[in-house]
């Protein structure tokens, strides 16, 4: 039998081999955080939280795109939002919208499900695979890969510099 991309997700406990939720629609980023566990359902757009013992899932917010990496910071979530592509062979949910939303990183309160903040990518970034939190860091940055501080931002020990194209 043939799954269909928004509906033939599973939730696995790989502990006990077990099926915890099956019909997901997309899950991504499965996530334990402050005693519960959360995921994202990529085709819908949502951010939810699992009870792994009944297999119930709560939507806390639903954004408009295509939910992809998650990360925790004190009582905030962080969540990855790609454009949907048209190239997507899933139903996209009924009532949703389909335009060429920006990509951005929404922060959600875990309390309230509220949207708290965004960070909008301009330009030619149309997914996000990963979200990840850097404590203690103000300004980090993205370096081109012709950046000269690429070919100093790492040391290689002398004996595998051989290994090293060019070298």
């Amino acid at each position: 039998m043939a799954r269909k991309k928004s509906t033939g997700g599973v939730l696995i406990d790989v502990d006990s081999d077990g099926i915890v939720r099956q019909r997901l629609s997309m899950p991504h980023s499965p996530r334990k955080y402050d005693g519960r566990f959360w995921i994202l359902e990529s085709a819908k757009g949502t951010f939810a939280a699992v009870d792994l013992a009944s297999g119930r899932v709560e939507t806390i917010a639903e954004l408009p795109g295509f939910t992809r990496g998650l990360a925790f910071a004190g009582r905030f979530a962080f969540i990855g939002l790609s454009q949907v592509r048209e190239s997507n062979i899933f139903a996209y949910p009924a009532g949703r919208p389909r335009e060429r939303s920006p990509v951005r990183v929404w922060v959600v309160d875990l309390r309230s499900g509220q949207i708290a903040a965004f960070l909008r990518f301009e330009g030619i970034v149309q997914e996000i695979f990963d979200v990840q939190v850097l404590p203690g860091i103000r300004y980090p940055e993205i370096l081109e890969p012709t950046d000269k501080l690429v070919a100093v931002s790492y040391t290689l020990p002398d004996e595998a510099l051989g290994d090293v194209a060019g070298g």
